[in-house]
C-alpha cells in the first residue's frame, strides 16, 4: 500500500472497504475477530506448555505509572478503607479479636495494560458491524459490544514478534518507527513461527524498555503514555485482516506508529482495525521478561490467557495477561 500523506480520509476509506468483516459472522455479532479463536485453537495453544514457566505481561497499576492526564487518563488512585492500624486500635467493631483490611481503587480503565473493546473507536459514526455508534455506546456504556462479551474467550496460542530485537539497533525501535508487514514477516521468519487464524500476536517494539531506563535514571516516564512511539504502520491493515488473527497487542500506549503517517491524522489504523476488521487491540503490555525468555530458548509461541476485567458496558478494560511456556 502506497500512502498519500495528504489524504488520510481516502486511505481510511479504501482500507476499510478492502478489510471489512461486517456481516461475516452475522448481523448480531458482538465478538468480531474473537470468532477466530475457537475451541480447537485453544486446545492447540494449551499443548504449547512444555516447561510450565509463566510470565505476567501486565504493567503495574499504581500511582507511579506513566499517565500524565492526557485525554483525562490518570494513574490509579489506591485508597485503604480498613487497615491493620484500625484493627490494632480495636475500632473495626468485630468480635473475638478479628481484624481485617479493605481497599478501593479509582482509575481510567485504559490507564495501564488493557484491551481496546469493539466500542472504543468509530468510523464516521459507525461502530463494529456497521451499527450506529449512538445506538451502541450511550451514557449507560456499550450496551452491545461491552468488553464483558469476550471475557470468557481470550485464551489460546500467543505468538511474540520481537521486532525491537530483530530490527532495532539496541533491542528497541526509535519513536516514529513504522512497523510494516515486511518487518512483521521477517521477524516471524527469524523466530521460526507462522502467524495465522485465531492467534493472539504480541509485538514488542522495546519502547517500554527504553522508558524504564529513563525512569531508573531519574528522568521519569517522559511521553511514554501519549507521545511519539514506534508502532504498526497504517499499511499493515491488510495484513491484520488477511492473517485472521484474533487480537494483537503491543508494549506502546497507542498500538500504531506515532506520529501517524499522514500530515494531519490521529490513529487512522484504529479507525480501520476496530470498527471494520472487528479486531481487539492490546496496549501498554509488558513483554520484556517474556521476550528475554523467548530469545534464550528460541521458542516464540506459548499458551496465553488474557481475559479482560468484565466491567459491564466498558469499551476497554484492564487485563493481567499470563503467558505459559
Amino acid at each position: 500500500m502506497t500512502l498519500d500523506r495528504t489524504d488520510p480520509e481516502g486511505a481510511i476509506r479504501e482500507a476499510a472497504k478492502r478489510c471489512s468483516n461486517w456481516g461475516r459472522w452475522g448481523a448480531e455479532d458482538v465478538r468480531g475477530t474473537m470468532n477466530f479463536l475457537t475451541e480447537e485453537k485453544r486446545r492447540e495453544g494449551a499443548a504449547l506448555v512444555r516447561r510450565g514457566v509463566s510470565f505476567s505481561l501486565s504493567q503495574r497499576f499504581d500511582g507511579d505509572g506513566p499517565q500524565k492526564g492526557w485525554r483525562r487518563r490518570t494513574n490509579p488512585v489506591h485508597t485503604m478503607l480498613d487497615t491493620g492500624t484500625d484493627a490494632a486500635a480495636g475500632v473495626q467493631g468485630f468480635p473475638h479479636g478479628l481484624g481485617g483490611a479493605d481497599d478501593v481503587i479509582a482509575m481510567p480503565l485504559q490507564c495501564s495494560t488493557q484491551w481496546d473493546g469493539l466500542g472504543h473507536i468509530f468510523d464516521h459514526g459507525a461502530a463494529w458491524n456497521g451499527r450506529p455508534a449512538g445506538e451502541v455506546v450511550t451514557s449507560l456504556g456499550d450496551t452491545v459490544t461491552g468488553i464483558e462479551t469476550v471475557a470468557d474467550v481470550i485464551a489460546g496460542r500467543g505468538v511474540l514478534l520481537d521486532v525491537g530485537r530483530v530490527h532495532g539497533g539496541d533491542g528497541d525501535l526509535p519513536d516514529g518507527f513504522a512497523v510494516t508487514e515486511q518487518h512483521l514477516t521477517e521477524t516471524a521468519h527469524a523466530h521460526g513461527v507462522a502467524i495465522g487464524r485465531g492467534d493472539i500476536v504480541l509485538v514488542r517494539t522495546g519502547q517500554l524498555t527504553r522508558a524504564r531506563r529513563g525512569v531508573a535514571a531519574g528522568h521519569g516516564w517522559g511521553d511514554y503514555a501519549g507521545g511519539p512511539a514506534p508502532g504498526l504502520s497504517f499499511t499493515t491493515a491488510e495484513w491484520l485482516h488477511r492473517t485472521e488473527i484474533a487480537a494483537i497487542a503491543t508494549d506502546t500506549w497507542g498500538f500504531e506508529v506515532r506520529p501517524n503517517e499522514f500530515d494531519r491524522a490521529f490513529q487512522p489504523l484504529h479507525q480501520v482495525a476496530i470498527p471494520h476488521i472487528g479486531l481487539f487491540l492490546g496496549e501498554l503490555w509488558d513483554l520484556d521478561a517474556l521476550a528475554a525468555d523467548c530469545a534464550a530458548d528460541g521458542v516464540f509461541e506459548f499458551w496465553l490467557t488474557a481475559a479482560p476485567l468484565p466491567v459491564t458496558g466498558a469499551v476497554g478494560a484492564p487485563v493481567n495477561p499470563i503467558a505459559v511456556k
